[in-house]
């Protein structure tokens, strides 16, 4: 087919715009006997005014669980415990057995603190477990709390006592991340059917490909080839697994990359510290909890490097960046030869000694552009003297790093255009806006770099993956503050529409 009458933008800075775009098969076409593993068909799109782009990629997201949540008690922006109680009461209130799950309240300014008994009131006998915004905590009732049977502590893991020694139903970190691993589980048709609906959900919103950090859940790479093999796979995943898989990874002779155009296990996931929600952010002033040291990581780094896997590295405080920064510096001989594509995640706190050290030791910067107007308020009370180096977007695309976007979801919502306007819009520290052209980097190309795949996705290119997403109008046509109004009419993975084909209205 070729698309026309609108307006494309590749995203490659010899060739900005073009007026036409052919596609054949699943790539674009270029000049005959070029690029062409077969030519465009005679039909023609009509684009009215409309402007395609290069599909986007999120970066960091935990598809499963944030398909999961959308079935979930939703708690993002309760304001007291009152308020997410009464949410956790309504859904009660239309009956069913077995858990209660939810997500997304943080209660660093309520009044009230979360405790097991609140949440007893409103739950009765029904065990509930409910996830904070950020992920890191867990918030159980007694029903919950009974299943561990006592067996809640863990290494990098808090169980939050009351004073008489009693857990408070609060467990953070590893105490969360096992208790959830543990006893609340869910069935591979759960997945399944909350995965095909994120998927429809997510092509509504120009989703191409994705970065999944669910890879610690061991079924979900399996369920995403169940997906796959049953057709309904319709964008690319580019998968993590957890470090402590690498010995049976080594055993096997695994290497990054395996799978097919669809269907990648890529990387594996190490986490530093905590978050800034949790109060378990590692900072140079001694706050937060260490979950990995800098010594720890070198050595995984270290194995990764002889096996061929890139790491991404969990950090969120000033000195989580700095060690695991330094960790790629101190093992840099053993894996740059290589050519791995290391990252790390959120960096959303840098000592401005250490936001040069991604481009020079080649470190990509996986960031969330959201995470800055939601979390202002946290980062402003928690961070007041370390504000020059929060949330530098701009500071570390100045640097020369790569720099790409994700959203976090469920954490923040799986909307890449969101990210993008949050990025390009900022009015907290706008200083640290980015331009709209490095937002589109930010989410078409630098993803698509990290995987290896920069010359084959990304750009609208003869000999390109024919991945893209059609707005209702040209973003570069508008001011900052006006991009939230535009939206993404249809979607395309490979040559074929994932979401609302032409012709449109």
């Amino acid at each position: 087919m070729i698309l026309g009458n609108g307006v494309i933008r590749t995203l490659e800075p010899s060739l900005p715009t073009a007026r036409a775009l052919a596609i054949a098969d699943d790539r674009i076409a270029g000049g005959v006997g070029t690029h062409e593993r077969s030519l465009p068909t005679p039909e023609r799109v009509d684009l009215g005014g409309r402007c395609v782009l290069p599909g986007f990629t999120d970066s960091h997201v935990h598809f499963p669980s944030w398909a999961i949540a959308q079935r979930q008690v939703r708690l993002e922006g309760a304001a007291t415990l009152e308020e997410a109680l009464a949410r956790v009461r309504a859904a009660t209130a239309r009956g069913g057995e077995g858990w209660v799950l939810g997500q997304g309240w943080r209660s660093s300014e309520w009044r009230e603190q979360p405790t097991k008994e609140a949440l007893d009131a409103v739950t009765g006998s029904r065990p509930a477990a409910l996830l904070a915004k950020d992920y890191h905590s867990l918030w159980l009732n007694s029903a919950a709390l009974a299943l561990a049977e006592g067996d809640l502590a863990v290494p990098g893991g808090i169980v939050e006592r009351d004073a008489g020694g009693e857990p408070t139903g609060v467990l953070r970190e590893e105490a969360a991340w096992r208790f959830k691993e543990r006893h609340v589980v869910h069935s591979d048709d759960e997945y399944l059917d909350a995965m095909r609906a994120g998927l429809k959900l997510a092509a509504t919103r120009g989703v191409t490909a994705i970065h999944d950090k669910d890879g610690w859940l061991p079924s979900i790479p399996r369920l995403w080839q169940v997906l796959e093999e049953r057709g309904s796979l319709t964008l690319r995943v580019w998968q993590s697994l957890p470090h402590d898989r690498l010995d049976a990874l080594e055993s096997l002779g695994l290497r990054a990359g395996l799978g097919g155009e669809r269907l990648r296990l890529g990387y594996l996931k190490v986490f530093m510290d905590g978050t800034i929600g949790s109060g378990t952010a590692l900072m140079l002033d001694g706050r937060g909890v260490e979950i990995t040291s800098r010594e720890e990581l070198a050595e995984i780094v270290r194995r990764a490097a002889r096996a061929r896997w890139p790491v991404a590295v969990h950090a969120i405080g000033d000195l989580a960046n700095r060690n695991a920064l330094d960790a790629l510096e101190d093992t840099r001989d053993e894996w740059a030869p290589h050519g791995l594509r290391h990252r790390i995640e959120h960096a959303q706190c840098l000592d401005q000694a250490d936001l040069p050290r991604f481009a020079a030791l080649g470190v990509a910067a996986s960031v969330q552009f959201t995470h800055a107007p939601s979390d202002r308020e946290l980062a402003e009370r928690e961070w007041p003297d370390r504000l020059d180096g929060a949330y530098a977007y701009r500071s570390l695309w100045e640097s020369g790093a790569v720099v790409a976007n994700g959203s976090d979801a469920p954490i923040e919502e799986l909307d890449p255009w969101a990210g993008i306007c949050a990025g390009v819009a900022r009015e907290w520290r706008p200083e640290q806006a980015v331009t709209l052209e490095q937002a589109l980097v930010s989410t078409c190309l630098a993803p698509a770099w990290l995987t290896g795949d920069e010359r084959s996705r990304g750009k609208l290119l003869p000999g390109y993956a024919a991945d893209l997403v059609v707005l209702d109008r040209d973003p570069f046509a508008v001011e900052p503050e006006a991009l939230a109004e535009i939206g993404v009419v249809a979607t395309m993975v490979g040559g074929r529409w994932t979401h609302n084909p032409p012709p449109w209205d």
